[in-house]
């Protein structure tokens, strides 16, 4: 149960409200943000809320149990605040929200009113809109691991154990154009088809410059490499900025050996019956169906 202190109750109680909400945003970048609905700017615990910010929330869902609560928080795109190309970017995607009720008049008189993350952003030219999602959908994810056809780590992680530092699984290129939403690069070697799809794009200069995006898919466009991107950075591409790849996976076994050369440290089950074989029945035609490998 939330323990109210005696200052916090006699001003909820209070005929005339000097209450206003404040909101600490930090990023998983370190970065600290703060809001309030207020009508000036407040300082507490060594953090701005800023007043010029229009921010507003709507009212939070909460339920007994492990149910997720769900609320959002709606403010304005401005150069001193939350920017439309950081949000685009993907910088404030899991960010943690603090939800304070403070006493204007007092700020050391204050409530933790809720700690949640930061979902589903959406904007538009002027204003943004961010699901709030309460520490319960912490619960809804996965945990462990899974039996899977494809491999369950990521590449380079200290399960794979590639070193993705080696030359070979990663170049640069310069853009040359954009084309249909793809890239169309000059990259600094020579590489197959799908050989950076899943991989990772980076921006070292221009107006994405330092901007992160994955590969969706990789084409050789003649002598250059067509790159489709999962995500459109906010900052329009143009001919000449400058790219770093690294090499994509797509959890199969065949290509952690032959692209890799990495088949020892594969954690996946290429040989595990699929749905095909668990639903099927008997048959004379079909190999005997004793539990025993089907590769020996």
């Amino acid at each position: 149960m939330r323990s109210v202190s005696t200052p916090m109750r006699e001003r909820l109680d209070a005929r005339t409200s000097t209450l206003c909400n404040c909101w600490r945003l930090a990023r998983k970048d370190g970065t600290i943000m703060g809001f309030t609905d207020h009508d000036y700017d407040l300082v507490f615990a060594g953090v701005t809320y800023r007043a010029a910010s229009g921010f507003t929330a709507t009212q939070i869902e909460a339920s007994v149990g492990l149910a997720v609560g769900s609320g959002e928080v709606i403010g304005a795109l401005q150069a001193d605040g939350l920017a439309e190309r950081d949000l685009a970017d993907g910088l404030y995607d899991g960010a943690g929200v603090e939800i304070w009720l403070v006493d204007w008049s007092d700020v050391d008189n204050r409530l933790l009113v809720d700690a949640t993350t930061i979902g589903e952003v959406t904007h538009s030219e002027f204003a943004f809109r961010a699901e709030l999602r309460s520490l319960a959908h912490l619960f809804d994810e996965t945990r462990g691991d899974t039996f899977q056809n494809g491999c369950s780590a990521d590449l380079g992680d200290a399960r794979c154990k590639v070193e993705l530092g080696v030359a070979v699984f990663h170049t640069t290129g310069v853009v040359l154009a954009v084309s249909q939403g793809a890239i169309v690069a000059a990259l600094g070697g020579e590489f197959g088809d799908d050989y950076f799809t899943g991989g990772s794009l980076t921006f070292a200069s221009g107006a994405n410059e330092g901007v992160r995006a994955t590969v969706k898919s990789h084409r050789r466009s003649k002598e250059n490499a067509r790159l489709a991107l999962w995500s459109q950075p906010a900052g329009v591409i143009v001919a000449g900025d400058t790219v770093a790849l690294v090499a994509g996976c797509d959890k199969s076994s065949a290509s952690c050996e032959s692209k890799f050369s990495n088949i020892a440290n594969f954690r996946g089950f290429p040989h595990m019956p699929g749905n095909d074989v668990v639903i099927s029945y008997p048959s004379a035609l079909a190999p005997t169906m004793d539990g025993g490998s089907f590769f020996r």
